[in-house]
């Protein structure tokens, strides 16, 4: 998701409108990087709950620019975060691995089954068997010796 918080960043800096003789021009320019990489990680991470993220972000930075350029302002921001969107409407759903298989915990039941429940990102262990995460890191040094 960099890739598009900076694309939007590239595109926008150079506008950032000069005030006070100048002073301020870098911490602006840093305000409206900051706006644009919290919009895309909200977007990658709340994506059903940021109805318009376009309309947000122009909304935060918005007043960095001069009038004049707001509407170019705009339409970079709803190219970029359109394009973020795309790129995640396209990855496998949550709980999927890359090939779109579905993930199951890295532990086998009692009866020597795999262990059927979506797993914790953290670790790869479901809730049942976080205790085993625990114990995998107690057992390496002693394995190495």
């Amino acid at each position: 998701m960099y890739q598009f918080s900076r694309g939007i960043y590239r595109e926008l800096a150079p506008l950032v409108e000069r005030r006070n003789g100048g002073r301020g021009y870098l911490e602006d320019q840093l305000r409206v990087l900051d706006a644009c990489e919290s919009a895309i990680r909200r977007l990658a991470s709340d994506r059903q709950y940021f109805a318009k993220p376009a309309r947000s972000l122009f909304s935060d930075v918005r007043s960095f620019f001069p009038v004049a350029r707001q509407h170019h302002v705009y339409r970079v921001i709803e190219h970029y975060v359109t394009l973020a969107d795309e790129f995640l409407a396209a990855l496998p759903p949550a709980g999927c691995d890359a090939d779109g298989n579905p993930v199951q915990c890295r532990a086998m039941t009692r009866k020597g089954t795999p262990c059927q429940r979506t797993p914790l990102s953290r670790n790869g262990y479901c809730p049942s068997h976080q205790h085993l995460a625990e114990t995998e890191h107690e057992e390496a040094p002693a394995l190495a010796a």
